[in-house]
């Protein structure tokens, strides 16, 4: 990537909406985009200034100043057009920022005009890879960046937005410190031997591996909570026909979802619905009744409960308070997985008691503030996972963290078995690669132009 290109890009999503943004980035960013612009005052550093989008004239090579024969150029729409100087910008360029009003063939004339004018179309995520490359934020910043845009709900946003501010890496830094002294005590060891500088006791060395090891181990059991978080998970609702899924699951979205009747089979096929419980994007799913199909159209659907059942992250398990007997079968189906078991119409009294059980009543809403809160509880809500900063929510961080914990257990095998200072300092090296890659000192550009490509345009 040539950064020193002037890139452009409409900055704001497809489609007509009442306002629309170009941004042109690079060093030519100013010069691109006067041509077309007639403002009230001369552009200044952080900025907004009123002004008009025009058909470029000719620009006089030596004044500077459009030529008098061109005429009055054409006016096309009012704009607010901001200039961010660099360094102090997003990308570290000088930025120019035309916001019009957003009607899409607007939008591409200007785009069109700066690539008339010199500019290149921008590469999805670009801007944000030169605010990388630039030195501005470290890779977890821009990943986060990333997630920030495509968050679901208010509490993806605000673990985005800290991970954007740095928390990942403030909570890396440390360990990474603590690494990088280990090794420079043992190559100082190795290096000038003949100087009778001390090496650590293997007793020492293994308590400094230790001390790096356990926020690490830490780090990747937060994974657990911050995939879901990022993800959201599935929970399906499996039962009994006539057991009340489908109430309990029109309770749970809030609104008239699934057919609900007195007669036992009405679900036949699989219900879903994203609800957001805690901050945290839930696929609820209701499914057909379980029991021996009449026909084929309802065996179908219990084929597809079953699969349902197996893929869900959490299942809720709904059997009927009022009646005496237990659905054992049904239990058996869930063992093994995370599950709920809720006792579905309260109201008509309890009669059923295995336990652990919760109670609630579709018809009257009663436990089903409880019943939320119990499948919080379940996926990590309620553990303080959510009260951390700088927990992973990325896939190619965990796998990064695992890594650097494997090369560091190698280590302490390694000083348990007394290898050579000079082998054991490979293991660490290994541990301390991952970690460089998490926050981009250390990653190749084949990783980079797999993380921004997933960017969109504009960026």
């Amino acid at each position: 990537m040539n950064l020193d290109d002037t890139v452009v890009a409409i900055a704001t999503a497809p489609g007509r909406g009442g306002i629309g943004v170009v941004r042109i980035s690079g060093p030519r960013a100013r010069e691109i985009a006067y041509p077309m612009l007639r403002l009230k005052h001369d552009l200044e550093p952080g900025r907004a200034v009123f002004g008009e989008l025009i058909e470029p004239v000719p620009i006089d090579a030596n004044t500077g100043n459009r030529k008098p024969e061109a005429g009055s150029p054409t006016r096309i729409d009012e704009v607010v057009v901001t200039y961010f100087a660099g360094p102090r910008s997003y990308t570290t360029d000088d930025i120019i920022e035309i916001a019009a009003h957003g009607s899409p063939v607007v939008l591409r004339h200007i785009v069109e005009l700066c690539v008339a004018a010199g500019a290149r179309l921008a590469e999805p995520g670009e801007f944000t890879m030169r605010a990388f490359l630039n030195g501005r934020i470290d890779l977890t910043q821009a990943e986060a960046v990333r997630d920030l845009i495509d968050s679901q709900t208010l509490y993806q946003a605000k673990i985005a937005a800290q991970q954007l501010e740095g928390a990942l890496s403030r909570r890396l830094q440390p360990v990474k410190q603590k690494l990088i002294e280990l090794i420079a005590v043992l190559e100082a060891g190795i290096d000038f031997a003949e100087d009778d500088v001390s090496v650590l006791p293997d007793a020492t060395i293994l308590e400094r591996i230790a001390a790096v090891l356990e926020p690490l181990q830490q780090l990747a059991a937060s994974f657990a909570y911050g995939k879901i978080v990022h993800q959201g998970l599935t929970l399906a609702i499996v039962g009994r026909p006539n057991v009340g899924k489908s109430s309990l699951f029109n309770r749970l979205v809030e609104r008239e979802r699934a057919i609900v009747t007195a007669t036992p089979g009405t679900t036949r096929d699989l219900v879903s619905e994203t609800v957001a419980l805690g901050g945290i994007p839930i696929q609820l799913v209701d499914t057909a009744g379980i029991r021996h199909a009449l026909d084929e159209a309802e065996s179908i659907g219990i084929r597809k409960s079953m699969e349902a059942l197996a893929d869900a992250d959490l299942v809720l398990v709904v059997l009927d308070a009022s009646r005496p007997d237990e659905d054992t079968e049904l239990l058996r189906h869930a063992e093994g997985r995370p599950a709920i078991v809720v006792g579905n119409k309260c109201d008509l009294g309890i009669a059923v008691r295995y336990p652990p059980l919760l109670y609630a009543s579709a018809l009257t809403g009663e436990g089903i503030t409880e019943l939320r809160a119990e499948i919080l509880r379940h996926i990590g809500g309620e553990t303080g996972a959510q009260a951390e900063t700088g927990f992973l929510t990325n896939v190619r961080h965990q796998s990064l963290v695992q890594e650097s914990i494997a090369a560091l257990n190698a280590a302490s095998i390694a000083v348990d078995a007394e290898v050579p200072h000079e082998m054991l300092l490979l293991d660490l090296y290994s541990a301390l690669q991952p970690l460089d890659a998490i926050t981009g000192a250390t990653t190749t550009d084949d990783i980079l132009n797999l993380i921004f490509s997933k960017f969109c345009i504009g960026k």
